[in-house]
């Protein structure tokens, strides 16, 4: 296992996913974005908010449907010693077909989403996320 330390988050991943180069210009909230092959991609972002999880589940549930996709569970948990959100959704576009897994933690007035999109129906790279997600630690 391998450590990412943004500064402002760290988090275990395992040495099969690739820390890539976070697009900030696209997305300036973004603090880490990490790839496993060509079918797996998961990006963190952070930014202050005003909003609390029961609103904000709300908020991604409709966002989701909005864009076509189908939620396929969503619930709030407790994760890494933390309230969280674990949605799972599938998107169905005409170019590719995949699955999306989130966790989203609202700490200190900052909301903390990791979100992966994935083509691997094993279950493995969820698994993996999952284990990532467990060892969040706010550090900043």
């Amino acid at each position: 296992m391998r450590t990412f330390n943004s500064g402002k988050i760290t988090f275990e991943y395992p040495d099969s996913w690739e820390v890539e180069k976070a697009d900030i210009l696209s997305n300036p909230d973004c603090i880490a974005t990490l790839s496993k092959g060509e079918e797996n991609l998961i990006n963190a972002v952070m930014f202050p908010t005003a909003t609390n999880l029961d609103d904000y589940k709300i908020f991604m549930e409709d966002a989701i449907s909005d864009d076509g996709g189908v939620i396929i569970s969503s619930d709030f948990t407790m994760i890494a010693g933390k309230d969280a959100i674990k949605l799972h959704a599938n998107m169905d576009t005409p170019e590719i077909n995949f699955d999306i897994h989130t966790y989203v933690f609202i700490e200190y007035g900052n909301i903390y989403i990791f979100e992966m999109r994935t083509l691997d129906v094993s279950g493995e790279s969820e698994r993996e996320f999952k284990n990532m997600i467990e060892s969040f630690k706010i550090t900043g």
